[in-house]
């Protein structure tokens, strides 16, 4: 007997997304897009010619949330989806395209040797100027999605690392400010 559920998740009109902030975590993409995510997850990816940024504070988060930066001598670990076209409106919802924010940029990315082109990711449109610190849910959800997605374990540890540094300097400056008032 043919699977019908099968056939229809060839069939269906799908895109390629390459998510490396808080979408990487399946369980926390399926939030905003109300419906579980894991099956459509194709792999750890690879962008070349970007580096991450916390250049985007968002209100409703309360924090700095990630960004890609164009640098010719960068790489951003990710996750590749593979979303049904219905999804699209949900995604660019979470991304505040509509409130523009982000805007999506069509890249290019890697699986062990395979290059997908064309694949959906999100840039902030109006990056600030010195990058603003990860919240504690916002850093726990993004390495619970790069540790748990099979992100190479070093760069695990520099994405660690890049957040907590944030971190401490927001704290040290907090303390400076309060110390002077």
């Amino acid at each position: 007997m043919l699977n019908t559920k099968i056939l229809d998740k060839r069939n269906m009109a799908t895109f390629y997304y390459f998510a490396y902030g808080s979408c990487m975590c399946p369980v926390d993409l399926k939030r905003s897009l109300g419906e579980k995510t894991h099956d459509y997850v194709v792999g750890p990816a690879t962008l070349k010619g970007y580096r991450l940024g916390f250049y985007c504070y968002c209100e409703k988060r309360d924090c700095g949330v990630l960004d890609v930066v164009e640098d010719p001598k960068s790489s951003v670990e990710g996750v590749l989806y593979r979303l049904p076209w219905r999804l699209s409106i949900n995604l660019d919802q979470r991304e505040c395209v509509h409130e523009g924010r982000y805007k999506h940029e069509m890249v290019d990315v890697t699986i062990q040797g395979q290059r997908y082109k064309n694949v959906r990711t999100y840039v902030v449109i109006d990056k600030t100027s010195e990058e603003f610190a990860p919240n504690d849910w916002y850093f726990n959800v993004v390495l619970r999605g790069a540790v748990t997605s099979g992100l190479p374990e070093q760069y695990c540890w520099n994405l660690f690392n890049h957040m907590h540094q944030l971190q401490q300097q927001q704290l040290a400056t907090r303390r400076w400010q309060a110390a002077a008032a």
